[in-house]
């Protein structure tokens, strides 16, 4: 059996309260709504009951933020796509942000078990002074654990989150599994690429992916045109967050377009890359919205 799960949720400014309301099909939906920040700020937790996908699911979420609200929406696990038979399992996320509206766009990552066949689509509008601040974190659950190859019999302590076991597979690692990563801002920024397991030069060469099993990409998109200085004094402070940190040869801050800020990294395994990726989106939201680094509950758990 498969699944076809949609999520539709709306934020409404209600007495400069942030609302959330949503209608779901299938099993997708969100956790009550908590105001830590105080009662401008919605934050919301995404949950999917099942746990993964498998081929042929589809998890859908739209999101609506009308003008003048803030929210902040994560996860409390990964989103993990599963072994597949043959059929394409797909999340498929619109993110739709009305004028002066600020989003924050925070799951946990995305983890691609070997023979699993996998899309990820993720795709932001936004209008006139409308912010988006959020990442896309995969792991490739088919690159070969740094744990292995440092030590022939790792503990169990030594298993990472981007490895962790396939509950559908208890047989040795296999060369098969495909990612199409699509990221879009109409006009503005489109990333779409295919990563397989068998494109071996992809996976290891220096132009590619290097041996890393983790990439990450930390993003904040402007409905509006950000000013040299805006953007100058944006990456110093995601450069200034990068460079002490052990990722910092493999990781990197650009703005290829006025209206979008963006940070890109490649990690060995999950924990490096989602530390790296909190830093500069707490480094953003500071410089951008004068706000502190306040994270999700669920995160502490």
């Amino acid at each position: 059996m498969t699944w076809h799960a949609h999520l539709h949720l709306a934020y409404t400014l209600q007495a400069q309260r942030t609302v959330a309301r949503y209608t779901h099909q299938g099993p997708l939906r969100i956790l009550q709504s908590l105001y830590p920040e105080g009662a401008d700020i919605c934050h919301n937790v995404l949950v999917h009951p099942p746990g993964g996908l498998v081929g042929g699911d589809t998890l859908q979420v739209t999101v609506d933020a009308a003008s003048g609200t803030h929210a902040l929406l994560t996860t409390p696990g990964a989103t993990r796509f599963y072994r597949s038979a043959g059929a394409t399992a797909r999340q498929i996320t619109q993110l739709r942000l009305q004028a002066d509206a600020r989003l924050e766009w925070l799951p946990l990552e995305t983890l691609c078990y070997r023979a699993s066949e996998a899309e990820n689509h993720l795709s932001l509008t936004l209008e006139p002074g409308a912010q988006c601040l959020g990442w896309d974190v995969t792991a490739l659950g088919w690159m070969p654990d740094p744990a292995h190859v440092a030590q022939a019999t790792p503990s169990a302590n030594t298993v990472h989150a981007a490895h962790a076991p396939d509950p559908t597979d208890a047989a040795p690692p296999a060369a098969s599994g495909r990612l199409l990563q699509h990221l879009e801002i109409p006009g503005v920024w489109l990333e779409r690429g295919t990563i397989a397991a068998a494109d071996q030069h992809l996976l290891h060469s220096p132009l590619g992916l290097a041996g890393h099993g983790c990439l990450a990409s930390v993003f904040f998109a402007s409905g509006t045109a950000l000013t040299p200085a805006q953007r100058e004094t944006a990456l110093d402070a995601a450069r200034a967050v990068i460079a002490p940190h052990p990722l910092a040869l493999t990781a990197g801050a650009t703005s290829p377009h006025p209206q979008l800020l963006l940070a890109r990294m490649l990690a060995p395994q999950v924990e490096p890359a989602m530390a790296l990726a909190r830093a500069l989106r707490a480094a953003w939201r500071t410089h951008f919205w004068q706000r502190p680094a306040t994270a999700p509950r669920v995160w502490a758990l």
